[in-house]
């Protein structure tokens, strides 16, 4: 048994990488690949000696279970990152004998390792284009689980909630070991594709964004990819500083900045005051870490300023087979074909009176969760935005799909369903919407978390044609007048 966790995901070329290992093996090693076009072996460590180190146990005194909260404060074993080392994802393996096979391209997922990024000594330097990696919502939804061990700890799972600190909430630890999963899923497949095709970018983590209100000034274009739900205060003000000042930003995410988190411990934990299991009280509410809702019960600052679209107008697609599951195929209706976006697809809106193309259509584009905007329908049957609900003015729909069927409570999961989560009453049936807003530089929302898994696989041409204009002509700043 070996399982282990790094320091800090996102670490400089020639810098210190510093990884935490529990063994019952008399000793390990590591082994270092980089992510690319394929998982490549890049080193390999000498061998350590090995011991054996236990989680805390649970604060609420649950039996069985170690603690989210807590940094498990294995000790630590601190690495040079050797300057010739490819800026890019990383993964480090966690290696107890010889027989441990190498990992590949299909084995990412897994035990026994984890995901860091090296970042250049100078920020820019290899691109224009800055791939945020969604490390805080990674870390809500890490259970800490091992073979053998389903120890479901996590911001979902017996989480730990602190009704008297200062910010009050459920608290979740970056410090504890958990594997690879969310990162094969959408990043893996996307990292790859955009090596395939020449397109270099820069990588950084959640921590990053949130600590330097610098970071996005080298950068013409910020990726947000797959599912990336919590954010900071200081992220948000960073990412809508940068747009504002001309920085252009691709959601090809949902359930986009739907939490606040409060960064605490030294930057190693985060709090928020979600709606998840209190003891035996579910749903928490007030929630008041929820970005859309007025104060006091919520932030009163909707998510769709920045993004233009909000889960609470989208919803969670719940299947009885497990995540992510299969769901309706449909795609997204196209709406302004002659829009720049999707240039070269091909694709038609039925403005010609035929029938409007769907982006997308027989592949799993739209969900497993997905985000929309509140809109109206013209005389011509054209979706378009109300901003109502808070997005921006500026936003215009490009694709929509209804979603059906749809269940309307969340905290009662029904399968085979859409679940909607709570928002203000009279609204336009929910919708996962992709579209485009200015606000100084552009801000593209694909609506969508698997947009990078359906691009990176190449399920669809449009898609491909769509990310690579969204590359092309956003990795450059908006010149301000």
């Amino acid at each position: 048994m070996i399982e282990g966790y790094v320091g800090r995901e996102s670490v400089t070329s020639g810098g210190e990488l510093t990884v935490h290992v529990s063994t019952d093996a008399p000793r390990f090693r590591l082994r270092f690949y980089r992510l690319g076009r394929e998982l490549e072996p890049v080193a390999e460590s000498d061998w350590y000696p090995g011991s054996l180190h236990l989680p805390p146990p649970h604060p609420d005194g649950v039996p069985g279970r170690s603690s989210p909260a807590d940094d498990w404060d294995w000790p630590p074993l601190a690495l040079p990152v050797p300057e010739d080392w490819t800026p890019g994802m990383h993964l480090v393996q966690f290696v107890e004998d010889d027989e441990s096979p190498l990992l590949d391209a299909s084995t990412v997922e897994g035990p026994a390792r984890e995901f860091f990024v090296v970042r250049p000594k100078r920020a820019g330097s290899r691109s224009t284009v800055l791939y945020k990696k969604s490390t805080f919502t990674r870390h809500a939804y890490n259970r800490s689980d091992r073979p053998g061990e389903d120890r479901a700890v996590s911001l979902y799972d017996h989480p730990v909630y602190l009704p008297d600190a200062t910010p009050r909430g459920h608290k979740v630890s970056l410090h504890r070991p958990g594997g690879v999963i969310d990162l094969a899923y959408w990043d893996a497949p996307f990292i790859a594709w955009l090596e395939r095709n020449d397109y270099p970018v820069e990588f950084c983590t959640d921590l990053d964004l949130h600590e330097d209100p610098e970071l996005l000034s080298s950068y013409g274009l910020l990726l947000s990819v797959g599912h990336d739900e919590y954010w900071s205060d200081a992220m948000r003000a960073h990412a809508e500083r940068f747009v504002r000042d001309g920085g252009n930003i691709a959601f090809l995410s949902a359930n986009t900045c739907w939490w606040r988190i409060h960064v605490t411990d030294r930057n190693t934990a985060f709090v928020s005051d979600t709606d998840h299991h209190v003891g035996d009280d579910y749903p928490h509410l007030p929630a008041t870490d929820q970005w859309w809702p007025p104060a006091p019960d919520g932030v009163g600052r909707p998510e769709n300023s920045l993004t233009g679209v909000s889960f609470r107008n989208g919803g969670m697609w719940a299947s009885s087979t497990g995540w992510p599951g299969d769901r309706p195929r449909d795609g997204y209706t196209v709406q302004h074909a002659d829009h720049w976006v999707f240039a070269g697809t091909g694709l038609r809106d039925g403005s010609d009176g035929g029938e409007p193309d769907r982006l997308g259509a027989g592949t799993p584009l739209v969900g497993y969760e997905c985000d929309g905007a509140d809109y109206t329908r013209d005389a011509d049957g054209v979706a378009r935005a109300t901003g109502e609900d808070g997005t921006p003015d500026s936003f215009l729909i490009l694709g929509i799909y209804v979603l059906e069927p749809v269940h309307e409570d969340f905290h009662d999961f029904k399968w085979s369903h859409w679940n909607g989560p709570a928002r203000e009453p009279g609204r336009s049936p929910r919708a996962a919407t992709m579209g485009i807003h200015t606000a100084g530089g552009t801000v593209f929302t694909a609506g969508t978390t698997d947009w990078p898994v359906v691009c990176g696989h190449e399920q669809d041409a449009g898609v491909v044609r769509i990310t690579r204009n969204l590359l092309e002509r956003l990795r450059h700043r908006t010149a301000r007048p």
